[in-house]
């Protein structure tokens, strides 16, 4: 069986970074896997491309412009709805020719059209589709927040000024389905529970599937030693956020600086031995507003030292404000680190509250700070910490994954495959 992984990206944000793994995962586990994306950053022999640069920024400048005239001339939430009026064709790729499979993962910002996407449903191939946020479900949105119209009928997308064409693209998304059938995969059971109220998704097959993650590479280093080697203090503790952009609201970030205020000023013996580590873009930004000793590390993308990162932490903090089934966290709890985050999306299917870390009320800046003090001060780490381990082992794995995918494949092509052969009129006679 020949898989072919689609995806916008394969190496540059959460659901590019987890197809990779999921392919990575899936050719070490005996499937015949390729990726094809437009957005090639690694060196991976098993990544194809499609298209060049300048037809990728025309598909992209293109449907920006198209939301950006439909927004008012209006920048804000430019980035928070796509429409696919524009992409490539991956039905004419010798990947796609040779596929038994295709399995479409974050496809947005210029790689597929709404009208490719029909070609690839009506080409003949089982097709599956793993959801990394809601866009699946709804019409244009990729977080649909507090709106529910997505359960009956998008008809004003409230996320933009112009949001009556969110209308059209339901229709066009409508009639693509009308005749197909898809297996829809969620990275988490919340947003599986969330697609199931789509009116769009009606009749589909909708499941779950969480992604995995490489633990060869993910796993605890010396505490010690990883402090070293990230210039952070050997002694007390250490408290670390990470962020592709740690100042991002939607990333909870003013959530985070009113926490670590609380926490310092209602524990005035953590306020001499505590550090607060940042990881990511604009890191300095958010390491002066912290009431705390602070260091920013910055923008890394070595992997070993993002590893480093995590294990000369004692807790891992995640105050996102929208979130799926988030990379870091799985990351974060594979090197053993218990982890602090709001009862939001899939965060609470992976942080066993008072198990692997503390699930913190929804936009409740005290209890994040409780979290932190929790784990901090009166956990047992150890305990915690192999409570951490034992669940990353049993559920995010590449073995678990992998074998529930190539499980999947074999039903659906197996499924398709009786069902092209009692459409298939007989000829013989008989």
């Amino acid at each position: 069986m020949k898989v072919l992984i689609v995806s916008t990206n394969d190496v540059t944000g959460g659901a590019a970074i987890a197809a990779s793994r999921l392919t990575e995962a899936l050719g070490n586990n005996g499937v015949s896997v390729r990726m094809l994306v437009c957005r090639k950053l690694s060196n991976g022999l098993y990544v194809g491309k499609v298209g060049n640069k300048w037809s990728l920024k025309w598909n992209f400048l293109y449907e920006r412009l198209v939301i950006w005239l439909h927004n008012s001339f209006s920048r804000k939430n430019l980035f928070k709805v796509s429409i696919a009026n524009t992409g490539f064709d991956i039905t004419r790729s010798e990947e796609f020719k040779n596929a038994d499979v295709v399995h479409l993962h974050w496809v947005n910002q210029g790689m597929l059209s709404l009208k490719v996407i029909g070609k690839i449903l009506k080409s003949g191939k089982p097709v599956v589709c793993t959801m990394h946020d809601m866009w699946a479900a709804t019409a244009i949105c990729h977080h649909a927040r507090e709106c529910e119209q997505f359960h009956s009928e998008c008809r004003d997308c409230p996320q933009i000024k112009g949001g009556r064409f969110a209308a059209k693209v339901w229709r066009k998304k409508q009639q693509i389905l009308s005749d197909c059938k898809v297996t829809f995969v969620c990275c988490s059971e919340w947003l599986a529970s969330e697609s199931r109220k789509s009116a769009l998704l009606k009749g589909q097959t909708i499941i779950s599937i969480p992604n995995p993650i490489d633990t060869r590479l993910f796993r605890p280093k010396d505490k010690a030693e990883a402090r070293r080697m990230m210039g952070l203090p050997v002694e007390g503790r250490v408290v670390l956020l990470a962020s592709v952009r740690v100042t991002d609201v939607r990333k909870g970030a003013d959530y985070f600086v009113e926490a670590v205020r609380m926490l310092a000023h209602n524990n005035p013996e953590l306020q001499t031995n505590t550090t607060i580590a940042i990881l990511g873009g604009q890191a300095e930004e958010m390491a002066v507003q912290m009431a705390l000793p602070a260091c920013p590390l910055g923008y890394i993308s070595d992997a070993s030292r993002i590893v480093c990162a995590y294990s000369a932490a004692d807790v891992f903090v995640l105050p996102s404000l929208e979130e799926n089934l988030p990379n870091t966290l799985m990351e974060a709890m594979a090197c053993g680190v218990p982890c602090v985050g709001f009862n939001v999306g899939g965060i609470p299917e992976m942080i066993e509250h008072r198990v692997t870390g503390y699930v913190a009320q929804y936009k409740d800046a005290a209890d994040l700070a409780e979290g932190m003090r929790f784990v901090l001060c009166d956990a047992d780490n150890k305990q915690l910490s192999e409570a951490c381990l034992k669940k990353v082992a049993n559920r995010w794995s590449e073995q678990s994954v992998a074998r529930r995918y190539t499980e999947l494949y074999e039903s659906i092509s197996f499924s398709h495959s009786s069902h092209r052969s009692a459409s298939t009129p007989d000829m013989t006679g008989a």
